[in-house]
């Protein structure tokens, strides 16, 4: 319970700091402060396999998501076919990813960042495709400091999640609860 609370007050403060930094350099990182703090708390907290896959697979997402937004202004119609088309893209290349690394990046983490990404910028987007390459870049930079923000808080606070253990692996078999170093991980990974 005391790691919990630890959690939470962390977290709270982190966004909140982000948001008085924010004010008073204008940053411009109030619109994303919480979703972005509480994307890097989850990335964190959630105890499946190391920090650094959890990483790479929500910068995956991201990425995928950030690249949706291309395709979708450059060659997709702005209807409601073509945000369906764009989204099934997204979902479909964050299954790849897990697919291509044989599961070693789970599939939540992707989503997760595409989630991120699509939930910061949609309405940026909206407002003006056309703009697409200043708005978008801005979109992301703002969201990913408030997501370092908040995995800081998580990484600072969190039980173990700095080296949290992996869950089930390709063939839904139960990992060991010790914990992986990064060594470890690579290993796996050859």
């Amino acid at each position: 319970m005391r790691k919990l609370l630890l959690v939470g007050v962390l977290l709270a403060f982190a966004a909140a700091a982000a948001i008085v930094a924010s004010a008073i350099l204008d940053l411009e990182l109030e619109s994303v402060a919480l979703l972005g703090a509480a994307m890097g708390a989850v990335i964190a907290l959630i105890p499946d396999r190391t920090l650094f896959v959890r990483v790479a697979g929500f910068g995956a997402g991201f990425v995928i998501a950030w690249i949706g937004y291309v395709v979708r202004a450059m060659w997709l119609p702005d209807t409601s076919s073509g945000r369906a088309v764009a989204a099934a893209i997204v979902v479909f290349a964050c299954v790849a990813v897990t697919a291509g690394t044989l599961e070693r990046i789970p599939l939540w983490a992707p989503l997760l960042g595409a989630g991120a990404f699509a939930g910061a910028y949609e309405f940026t987007y909206n407002v003006a495709p056309p703009e697409l390459a200043d708005t978008s870049l801005s979109t992301a930079t703002t969201m990913l400091f408030n997501v370092g923000v908040g995995l800081l808080a998580g990484v600072l606070a969190g039980p173990g999640s700095a080296t949290a253990t992996p869950s089930s692996g390709r063939h839904g078999r139960r990992a060991d609860a010790e914990t992986t170093t990064f060594d470890e991980m690579l290993e796996h990974t050859k």
